[in-house]
């Protein structure tokens, strides 16, 4: 096999602030570069966390986005692991970051080894942050 890692994901929005805003501030991504006017798009951005980055990007003048859907095929979410994963929640709620997804009236909660909670980014994206590997 000749792929070496996994690059990036793209990410578009119309909320353009709000989500460079969350990547930045709440996960902690690097700005690496932000170019105006790309292709017909207000913004194009590269975030980098670790070897990982997003590609975050407007969508192209006069065209709307449709909003995002967990009944969309394709990729549903993504996930970021870390060491302690209540440290993490409340990290994100010091920050002032609310929009976290419940279940079973829960927002942490236990799957197989380990816990995991999930929060919406500005645009819609599903963010899963959990504490074991598979």
């Amino acid at each position: 096999m000749s792929i070496k890692m996994m690059h990036h994901v793209c990410i578009q929005t119309e909320k353009y602030e709000e989500s460079l805003e969350f990547y930045t501030k709440i996960l902690g991504f690097e700005l690496v570069k932000e170019t105006e006017n790309f292709h017909r798009r207000d913004f194009n951005t590269w975030l980098k966390l670790g070897t990982f980055m997003i590609e975050l990007q407007t969508a192209k003048k006069g065209e709307r986005l449709k909003q995002w859907s967990s009944l969309n095929e394709g990729i549903v979410h993504m996930c970021f692991l870390v060491h302690n994963i209540q440290e993490e929640f409340d990290r994100i709620r010091k920050l002032g970051y609310k929009n976290f997804k419940v279940k079973n009236g829960e927002t942490i909660y236990k799957v197989e080894d380990g816990y995991l909670f999930k929060i919406k980014a500005p645009e819609g994206t599903e963010i899963e942050i959990r504490d074991s590997q598979v």
